[in-house]
């Protein structure tokens, strides 16, 4: 499978799993401390609409940051996790849906384009994709309503934690990583929420 359609397919697992919570689910808690199911779908949508704005950067060449800044990021995310639950639902499908028209509409020389992550990394735009796929892959699995790692892709459990494993050894991790991996093989899916 490529990256994109990783992404296709994550994007059509977390809408359906989205589709599938009563009203009422979306206040319960997610596996992400101090996060409701509210607050996982508003950032959702939140993402979506800040990787189309690195699009945009990349087939405009006009700079257009992710965030204004982490304060900026996070209010967005509390005000989403108080909308209605119908207004979330339809705005979580619409930015999905408009990030991916907008990567289908983008010129092959675009994706050459440099932008900048939220986290300040300088990547070529073909990262937007692989930024998204590790987003909805593993809000999936943080909604807590019956889908984990093992539901995902072989090959996309392995590159989300080679992913990973890079982040958490260039943070400084590599020792508590060492001691957790110590005595586990072929565990891949249970690799997964632990990064």
């Amino acid at each position: 499978m490529s990256t994109r359609d990783w992404m296709d397919e994550g994007t059509r697992l977390v809408l359906g799993v989205i589709g599938e919570l009563s009203d009422a689910e979306f206040d319960a808690p997610t596996l992400l401390p101090g996060w409701t199911r509210r607050h996982l779908v508003a950032h959702l949508h939140y993402n979506a609409e800040a990787l189309r704005r690195l699009v945009s950067w990349a087939r405009t060449g006009v700079e257009s940051r992710m965030y204004a800044s982490t304060e900026q990021r996070n209010a967005e995310i509390e005000t989403g996790a108080r909308l209605p639950v119908a207004e979330l639902r339809r705005l979580v499908r619409e930015s999905a849906d408009a990030l991916a028209a907008d990567l289908d509409g983008l010129p092959d020389a675009a994706w050459a384009s440099q932008v900048v992550t939220a986290q300040g990394r300088t990547v070529p735009a073909t990262e937007i994709v692989w930024m998204r796929t590790r987003e909805v892959a593993v809000h999936a699995a943080d909604l807590d309503r019956g889908v984990g790692f093992g539901d995902l892709p072989a090959d996309l459990v392995e590159a989300l934690i080679g992913d990973a494993l890079k982040r958490r050894i260039a943070q400084g991790h590599g020792p508590a990583l060492a001691r957790w991996l110590t005595g586990r093989t072929g565990q891949a899916p249970e690799l997964g929420p632990w990064l």
